[in-house]
């Protein structure tokens, strides 16, 4: 059983989403950070369709840690509500996994 989960989070932009993720690694909240520029995004805002260039942070943690990751992303993101989403990892490389068990706390 793996006890890996990604975290998924939106961005205003790309600097915002290094900011997070360097607090995130500091913290030793994640083991490692993905952030994909310039993604295109549509969604239901208070009560119309918006559309918004983000910038989409993916952190590798333990689903022990989530919790206070989320909580550590709230209290720094821009965004009133944040796209914070818990993505269950269920297989990967062993060593892989070895490896970022090892760089959290």
């Amino acid at each position: 059983m793996f006890a890996l989960t990604f975290a998924y989070i939106t961005a205003k932009n790309k600097s915002e989403a290094k900011k997070i993720g360097k607090v995130l690694l500091q913290e030793r909240l994640a083991a490692c950070i993905n952030i994909f520029d310039k993604m295109s995004s549509m969604y239901w805002w208070e009560g119309k369709i918006e559309e918004a260039n983000e910038t989409v942070l993916i952190a590798k943690t333990t689903k022990k840690l989530f919790p206070k990751l989320s909580k550590k992303v709230k209290s720094i993101h821009s965004y009133s509500v944040p796209c914070i989403l818990q993505l269950e990892v269920k297989g990967g490389n062993k060593e892989y996994v070895k490896w970022l068990l090892e760089n959290v706390k």
